[in-house]
């Protein structure tokens, strides 16, 4: 077959291809294409159309173009508005693109013809390979049936093969890139494989798009179903007087949406709010979920306020707030600076000891104040419910959460300081034990999924600092106690007394009751008597009560007696407070036989027990006066056995204990008294009495006897050392195994007190008797 080269005006398509047979109508609107066609009919009306490679090129170059494009016959020309041109052609010829010349007012082509070329394909090869393109046009049609009425029903009575694919390349809705690459096949067999492929792909295509359509469609109906039924569920609650359920619900989720959670809280509380949204309103179950809910999203699950780690700062707020105290405020600062190195820190638990009205609870509210922390209050004392910690299931009648959920609540963050007081008045009782219960609360390691009975969600206590108080470290339970870092609130001395009243309590009470410093005034020997003579306390609460009553009568006398000022002084006291209310039994004056001084740890501090013995003919019986404990009578027993068992040490024979009794009394006997601390007083008073050597009257001694004599350890030194400064003794007797308490007493306690050390019974006669 001769080949032929033709030079004939061009037009470059954008997104169209035209095939060999095909008959297709386009516009165009650049000059040079306009000029071509124009040239065109002028000729033989034959025009070569090639496909640019890039539809927005707006001057393609011959590399922009396909190689392969068609010789077709213009059959319609038509101008619309706007300079635009409206082509009608039919494709003849398969024409490579050789050369383009682009520098006349048209582009114009050297092509050359490129008919399909000649297959020995039999008669067999040929109907099957018909059969095949009808049996994917036909499954194409049942996928699609507007399609059979378009053009496949026009394609499947073809006979002839090569119609057959021509036709179907024609009439298919190809893409023009797909439509290319058919146009560049040069064998039959070869447009019979892209026909094939390019129809299986569009069934592919098809299904998969059937697929998600009915997918759609399925999610659509559903919820076109379920709007319908809201829509109805809701006329129905109008027409009832009951749609105040579904706003509330409403309201719910807003608030949910703007939650502080994590994923698994909010999918909680969202199925709840479904279930209530679904409930009638004026059920007792919808009501108790109601509340349940406004509780949950109340609760700040992930809130948090950011702490102040100034350490300079937060020593500043506790050295203003408290005076002394220096332990509790060098733990606090230790466990800021912690927090500032690591930037996390676990929060501690930190237990407060100590007696009533030495600012255990007010130093959790300075805590707070210095780190920035909200504080919220959680009073322990008397709870004997463990539903009191741990809530209430909400299926029951006024079920409510547990007390430490429910501060959370309150302080609105995840991270507040909790103050847990009065840790050792809880008790159990058939309903549970409450200090069980707070184990969870108060281990580190198990708090951090904290579970609430009304929630029912896990709650995040990690961040909590938790800070308890206690009178009585050994009432705590030993696990409960463990779990907590223990820090001795010891008694104030009387100068720290002197200096709490004049720097907080005298201006608070000033303020308290509407007076000024220039008004009402107090000299500093008026502040000692009352801390002497008027109050007898560990802490300062009866130091504070004391210095109201004088302000209340000072404003009556500003009002009454219309006086400008009232100075306090140790001479008009007494018109103020009435007689003194508390006298000190100091030293006695003479030493004496069977009378020791001991000394002894009370709830409200230190304070002095004289012992006395005597002995009297009878038959070896020791009688016990004076309100004594099962503790201080075993004491006693103790100390008699050994007594006893070195009495022929002083010269006594053993039948004096068959022959005569020995009465031990302890003065004030309507005061209960009971410790481990009175051994070695009741021992010296004893053997004072049966050897008939006298005791030292300023000596006061603590510790407990074991029946070979040695001293033991006891608690409370401090104290029982500020007890005995009181009463002006001049030498204290301390167990050597207190050494190291004895250490952390300050100077101004021990100061004209000889301290000494013993660890046996003979230490402790030698020093004691004259």
């Amino acid at each position: 077959m001769e080949d032929k080269k033709i030079t004939m005006p061009a037009v470059a398509l954008r997104g169209l291809t035209i095939l060999p047979g095909m008959v297709q109508h386009f516009d165009i609107s650049r000059e040079k294409s306009i000029r071509a066609i124009e040239t065109a009919m002028m000729g033989n009306q034959k025009v070569y159309l090639v496909t640019q490679r890039h539809p927005e090129q707006e001057t393609p170059a011959v590399a922009d173009l396909y190689q392969m494009g068609t010789i077709s016959q213009i059959k319609q020309l038509v101008k619309m508005p706007g300079g635009i041109i409206r082509v009608m052609v039919e494709g003849e010829k398969r024409a490579a693109l050789l050369t383009l010349f682009e520098e006349g007012p048209y582009l114009e082509a050297e092509v050359e013809e490129a008919p399909m070329q000649e297959e020995q394909l039999t008669d067999t090869v040929k109907e099957a390979m018909s059969r095949i393109v009808k049996e994917k046009l036909e499954e194409f049609g049942n996928a699609n049936p507007k399609a059979v009425k378009d053009f496949i029903g026009s394609l499947l009575v073809i006979t002839d093969l090569e119609q057959l694919l021509t036709q179907t390349a024609n009439e298919f809705p190809w893409d023009f890139a797909v439509k290319q690459e058919m146009l560049e096949c040069d064998y039959w067999s070869h447009l019979y494989d892209r026909i094939v492929y390019y129809l299986m792909r569009e069934l592919e295509i098809l299904m998969i798009k059937r697929d998600y359509q009915g997918k759609v469609k399925e999610h659509i109906d559903k919820n076109q179903r379920d709007y319908i039924l809201r829509e109805e569920l809701k006329v129905i609650r109008e027409e009832l007087g009951d749609d105040s359920g579904t706003e509330d619900a409403d309201g719910y989720m807003e608030q949910l949406e703007k939650l502080s959670a994590d994923k698994e809280t909010k999918e909680k509380i969202k199925k709840e709010i479904q279930r209530f949204k679904g409930m009638p309103g004026g059920s007792q179950e919808a009501n108790v979920l109601r509340t349940y809910i406004e509780t949950v999203l109340e609760m700040p699950w992930k809130k948090v306020s950011r702490d102040n780690q100034d350490i300079i700062h937060a020593k500043e707020i506790l050295e203003e707030d408290h005076y002394g105290l220096e332990k509790v405020k060098d733990r606090v600062l230790e466990f800021l600076a912690v927090r500032a190195l690591t930037k996390k820190g676990t929060s501690p638990i930190l237990c407060l000891v100590g007696p009533p009205g030495t600012g255990k609870t007010s130093i959790a509210r300075s805590v707070a104040r210095a780190l920035g922390k909200k504080y919220v209050r959680i009073s322990l004392g008397g709870i004997h419910d463990e539903a009191e910690i741990r809530g209430h299931r909400k299926t029951y009648v006024g079920a409510m959460p547990g007390r430490i959920a429910d501060a959370m609540r309150q302080a609105g963050v995840a991270n507040p300081l909790m103050l847990l007081d009065e840790i050792d008045k809880v008790s159990a009782d058939y309903r549970g034990d409450v200090s069980s219960a707070l184990l969870e609360v108060l281990d580190g390691e198990q708090n951090v999924k904290f579970r609430d009975h009304y929630l029912e969600i896990p709650l995040d206590l990690s961040g909590v600092l938790f800070i308890a108080t206690a009178n009585n470290a050994s009432t705590i339970p030993r696990p409960l106690l463990d779990r907590m870092e223990v820090i001795e609130v010891s008694s104030y001395t009387e100068n720290e007394k002197f200096h709490i009243a004049k720097k907080y309590l005298i201006p608070k009470q000033l303020e308290r009751n509407g007076l000024t410093e220039e008004m009402l005034s107090f000299s500093d020997k008026a502040l000692e008597k009352i801390i002497h003579n008027y109050t007898r306390e560990a802490g300062v609460r009866n130091l504070e009560r004391r210095i109201g009553e004088i302000c209340r009568k000072a404003a009556r006398e500003f009002l009454e007696k219309k006086k400008k000022t009232v100075h306090i002084t140790e001479g008009n006291l007494q018109k103020y407070l009435g007689k003194e209310k508390i006298t000190f039994e100091n030293a006695n004056e003479e030493d004496e036989v069977g009378i020791v001084r001991g000394l002894a740890w009370t709830s409200v501090g230190g304070d002095t027990l004289q012992i006395e013995v005597n002995v009297m003919p009878g038959d070896g019986k020791l009688q016990m006066t004076g309100q004594m404990g099962d503790v201080m009578k075993e004491s006693a027993q103790i100390a008699l056995t050994y007594v006893r068992s070195v009495a022929d040490r002083y010269g006594v024979e053993n039948r004096y204990f068959k022959e005569h009794d020995l009465h031990l009394h302890i003065p004030e006997g309507a005061v209960p008294k009971d410790g481990p601390s009175a051994g070695i007083t009741m021992a010296t008073a004893m053997l004072s009495a049966v050897t008939g050597k006298k005791v030292c009257a300023s000596v006061a001694m603590t510790g407990e006897i074991t029946l070979r004599g040695r001293v033991l350890p006891i608690g409370g030194l401090k104290e029982k050392t500020l007890a005995a400064r009181m009463a002006h003794m001049k030498k204290v007797l301390v167990p050597d195994k207190n050494r190291p308490d004895m250490a952390e007493i300050s100077k101004e306690i021990t100061k004209g007190m000889e301290i000494v050390f013993v660890k046996t019974m003979d230490d402790v006669v030698r020093e004691a008797f004259v």
